[in-house]
């Protein structure tokens, strides 16, 4: 449901069938000594792997409606391809993709370029142009195809996706071989998650029905589900399997690479350096004055531990983020301390942090900690803002700067980066004065984006009433403040102005704005 309460079109990825679910071990009890036996003779260059299969989905369906971390598109070298997926695309992402595109100067064939997802379930776009096929060029294609599928994985690891959605990348109006294409994602999937399994969980490759009947006869090659049938797809795997990430292999533009260029096969390695040095022509280019590689690292040292400490940060954040999805945080979840309602003026995500609802003396603050990663990551891959109700909160929801100081040290710097605002609704002087403190000299960059909040009037200004989800107890106290705040403007008038009897509901939106409280207005 979208915040307004529309039936949703987009389809969760955690409600499609897994790979590994679909006939995984059909007839494996009847031949189970034929298998083993068909084992020990010999084992396919993809085995069967129970983790992997559990990564992947065949779905038939539209990649645009898939609701995944990025989706992916297949254009053509200016980004305006005009084809089934990307038109889909378009329509369910709105105008503003196209002006983003415009920014991107185009794409190489093989190459993969990431826009935001806009108005798609999905929170990026990856596009990628595949190659025209012509079967006299089939190497460039092939290497070509494999670039596409590479690079969008390799996009996907590096941005710290969880899913991705696969199209299929080779067009029709390209005239490459369905089943030849095919080969050649399953493969290049295949080979990246056996190397680098860890940074995803899950991929889907979305087919149309006409793809469908491919997929499904060849995605046992290299995604068998049992080890019967594994030795069943062996026979049909093809000759060229690629290398082990995927690639194609070429066998004449192999080069073999000796370990000493120049010194004779049969020269021994007792006869020590002077007798490999014999062999280094006298030419300007045979010997090399100083270590410039030594020199270049000391040179941009500085630059390489700031980067050696941020992968530091992001494997420790992968790690929590790990243990958040794997912990049990139901309990977390019921006090209902943490959640997204609807969008600010700007569109931008709105999550709300209601203070009373957290008992910091009663639960673990640690799967406290956790639960606000498990939820907050899929947000914070785009700009957004929090909304912090302090209201008629005590000292048992006072959350400790300590805590607050190692949740803002562990989070993911797009955290920092894409959170926009933070309104501090119904704040005491003794929460400001913590907040101002806390923010000078504990955090950064974090102080300008804080804005108190007095009223929910003054929050409806920034974030339409409808777009948000409100406690009923903070409408109570904010009706009941903005009364009394009221009638002491009544009540401060000279007598000759309260002349006329009591203060009616007429008189109040006068009163205020004589007195400069607008925001005070209902």
């Amino acid at each position: 449901m979208d915040p307004l309460g529309a039936p949703s079109q987009f389809v969760d990825i955690d409600s499609l069938p897994g790979w590994s679910n679909v006939c995984e071990t059909t007839q494996v009890d009847s031949h189970q000594n034929a298998v083993e036996k068909a084992q020990v003779d010999i084992r396919s260059p993809f085995p069967y792997r129970k983790d992997l299969n559990a990564k992947i989905i065949l779905w038939k369906g539209d990649v645009a409606l898939l609701n995944c971390t990025a989706i992916v598109n297949t254009s053509n070298e200016s980004l305006t391809d005009k084809n089934p997926v990307s038109e889909s695309i378009f329509m369910h992402a709105g105008p503003d993709l196209k002006d983003e595109l415009q920014k991107l100067k185009g794409c190489r064939t093989g190459e993969a370029k990431l826009t935001k997802g806009f108005n798609l379930a999905a929170r990026f776009i990856i596009h990628t142009v595949g190659p025209k096929y012509k079967s006299r060029y089939r190497t460039a294609a092939e290497s070509s195809l494999y670039s596409c599928y590479r690079n969008v994985l390799q996009l996907a690891k590096e941005q710290a996706m969880c899913s991705v959605g696969f199209c299929v990348i080779n067009s029709l109006k390209r005239c490459y071989p369905l089943e030849d294409a095919t080969h050649i994602a399953l493969r290049t999937v295949r080979r990246f998650l056996e190397i680098h399994g860890e940074s995803l969980e899950k991929v889907v490759f979305a087919v149309s029905e006409l793809e469908e009947a491919t997929y499904q006869k060849l995605m046992p090659l290299y995604f068998p589900r049992s080890l019967e049938e594994e030795i069943q797809s062996l026979p049909y795997l093809p000759a060229d399997i690629g290398n082990a990430e995927g690639e194609p292999v070429v066998p004449e533009r192999q080069i073999r690479i000796t370990e000493k260029p120049g010194v004779p096969d049969d020269a021994s390695d007792e006869e020590g350096l002077e007798a490999d040095l014999s062999f280094i022509g006298s030419h300007a280019f045979a010997r090399m004055e100083g270590d410039v590689d030594k020199q270049r690292r000391l040179i941009l040292q500085g630059q390489l531990s700031e980067a050696a400490l941020q992968k530091q940060h992001q494997r420790n954040y992968n790690r929590w983020l790990c243990q958040a999805r794997a912990e049990d945080l139901s309990d977390i979840a019921s006090l209902k301390a943490l959640y997204q309602t609807g969008v600010d003026n700007c569109g931008r995500t709105v999550m709300v942090v209601v203070g009373r609802n957290i008992p910091v003396t009663l639960i673990d603050m640690e799967k406290a900690l956790l639960y606000f990663i498990h939820v907050m990551d899929h947000i914070a891959v785009k700009e957004y803002v929090l909304v912090y109700f302090h209201t008629l909160t005590n000292d048992y929801n006072q959350l400790d700067s300590n805590f607050l100081k190692k949740l803002y040290d562990v989070v993911d710097a797009k955290y920092k980066r894409n959170l926009k605002a933070l309104y501090f609704v119904h704040p005491t002087f003794r929460s400001k004065v913590s907040t101002w403190f806390f923010t000078t000299f504990t955090v950064s960059g974090l102080k300008d984006k804080i804005h108190y909040v007095e009223s929910l009037q003054q929050l409806f200004t920034a974030i339409p009433p409808e777009q948000i989800d409100l406690p009923p107890f903070v409408l109570e106290y904010d009706a009941r403040v903005s009364t009394q705040v009221v009638e002491w403007v009544w009540l401060a008038l000279p007598k000759s102005m309260q002349r006329g009897g009591a203060l009616t509901t007429k008189k109040q939106p006068h009163l205020l704005r004589q007195f400069g409280m607008n925001d005070w207005l209902s």
